[in-house]
């Protein structure tokens, strides 16, 4: 046994397979737990936290975060992770794709994707991966390169790009997404997408199921017709005449398209994001009965579960799909209770009032889309979920599903990723007090019922007391993670 380098006594470790959290101590080594077990012998051991009898949480994977859209690559790394450390997020996986936003540059992902690791290397203070997504006929026969040489085994397809712009009104596609004249990103794509990512699997048959593709369901059609309209009658506005102008059954529509074509594909993996209402679960629902053979995850975001069109301060809360009425949002509540959500996520996207906000700046159509909340992630479900589910749905269940296998749960062998949270510590949201570099937050005034007051990264302690200390020291994570298996 390796000589223990830090100790952390008298914690309760919560984790996805216990009722109840386990009184103990946690031993580290190698940036491993290697012992955890009450009692541990602290003589000799260069550092001995007291855990003061908190919450150990596994560290929170979020899954779905969004670094580079609206800042430059580099600096969301520093900022964004420093946020991530304050919500007990130590793994920060970030969608990335060509085209506009992001690197602002179109071609292949061999000469693309390397520019990204280099852009965030020694800057991120959590560990961090990436899911990409084929834009092109050259990206779909990248596919089996990216798995191989990257570890990168999660894609993605943006099903509203077919004919819809990014913040409300269509765009030029080409010019948009850096397309090549002669190709299109509509259904037909999406098509050949699956079928390559199926190829991969077939091709990779000891890591298949992690391999994975996710999808952003809304449809392009439906949601500009509906645009037109809300713009035309005037009735509604802000937040409320953005989720009508993507209505829900635009969500329920293109899941059905999708796991038709995932069926059609024999694609088994499909991981179903940010659902946000009631018709959407519906249809996730359904089409999980239709097609057995296809293994349908369903995530959510801390944003659709905690604000509603109303409650959400101002149009800062513009994202796609939209923060919904309240009646949806009890509907996700319903179904995150009933077991019927995989994980919890942030769909964190960092920007700056003068990005976020346009000319009038009360116009929600001319506002931009998305925004941070990765610092709320787990301080928003602890209190409100046991806590073994909260630790399944924020930790095991996605580093399961994305082949983070050294992740997911305080265990001897796994990585040393954990928080301590206090849960009789509320505290009340102000963008001002965030470490990310955002300066509004539709969150705002919010009241959180649990505090994260430190962080570990593979025995890193990285956020100290409620402050984020040292230097970076996340790494890039290939997956599926075999090497040092637990």
């Amino acid at each position: 046994m390796s000589p223990l380098e830090t100790v952390v006594k008298n914690v309760l470790v919560v984790r996805h397979d216990l009722l109840e959290p386990m009184w103990t101590d946690i031993g580290i080594a190698g940036g491993r737990f290697v012992e955890v077990r009450p009692d541990i012998l602290t003589e000799g051991v260069a550092r001995v936290v007291d855990g003061r009898g908190l919450l150990a949480f596994p560290g929170v994977i979020d899954s779905h975060q969004h670094w580079g859209i609206y800042h430059p690559l580099e600096q969301d790394a520093d900022t964004e992770s420093r946020a991530c450390a304050h919500g007990g997020v130590t793994t920060a996986l970030t969608y990335m794709r060509t085209g506009q936003y992001y690197l602002n540059r179109g071609g292949s992902y061999r000469e693309f994707f390397p520019l990204v690791l280099a852009a965030v290397q020694d800057r991120s203070y959590v560990d961090y991966g990436f899911h990409l997504a084929p834009m092109t006929r050259e990206h779909i026969a990248e596919i089996p390169y990216l798995v191989e040489e990257f570890g990168v085994t999660s894609f993605k397809i943006f099903m509203f790009y077919g004919g819809h712009g990014l913040h409300g009104r269509s765009n030029d596609q080409n010019a948009f997404l850096m397309l090549p004249d002669d190709e299109r990103y509509d259904l037909a794509h999406f098509e050949f997408v699956m079928r390559g990512v199926q190829a991969a699997r077939e091709k990779f048959t000891d890591i298949a199921r992690y391999i994975s593709l996710s999808l952003h369901c809304e449809t392009a059609e439906i949601m500009t017709a509906y645009t037109r309209m809300v713009e035309q009658d005037g009735t509604l506005s802000g937040l409320a005449a953005y989720s009508a102008s993507r209505p829900p059954h635009s969500e329920g529509l293109a899941i059905t398209i999708a796991s038709y074509l995932a069926h059609e594909t024999g694609l088994p993996a499909i991981n179903l994001l940010h659902l946000s209402s009631r018709k959407a679960m519906a249809a996730a629902g359904l089409m999980a009965q239709t097609f057995p053979a296809v293994d349908f995850r369903r995530e959510v975001t801390i944003g659709h579960l905690l604000a509603d069109v109303n409650t959400a301060a101002g149009i800062g809360g513009k994202v796609n799909p939209p923060l919904r009425p309240r009646e949806d949002v009890d509907a996700l509540w319903e179904h995150l209770l009933a077991g019927e959500v995989d994980w919890v996520v942030s769909d964190h996207a960092c920007g700056r009032s003068e990005q976020k906000f346009g000319v009038p700046a009360d116009d929600v159509f001319a506002a931009k889309s998305g925004f941070g909340g990765t610092d709320y992630l787990l301080p928003g479900l602890v209190n409100r979920l046991p806590h073994a589910r909260v630790a399944a749905l924020t930790s095991w269940q996605p580093a399961q599903r994305f082949g983070l296998l050294t992740k997911g749960a305080i265990a001897e062998g796994y990585d040393a990723d954990f928080c301590l949270v206090d849960p009789s510590r509320s505290w009340t949201v102000h963008a001002a007090d965030s470490a990310s570099a955002q300066d509004y937050t539709p969150f705002e005034g919010f009241d959180m019922p649990a505090t994260v007051t430190d962080t570990f990264v593979r025995g890193h302690h990285v956020l100290r007391d409620g402050n984020v200390v040292g230097r970076p020291t996340g790494r890039y994570l290939r997956r599926p993670g075999f090497a040092n298996r637990p």
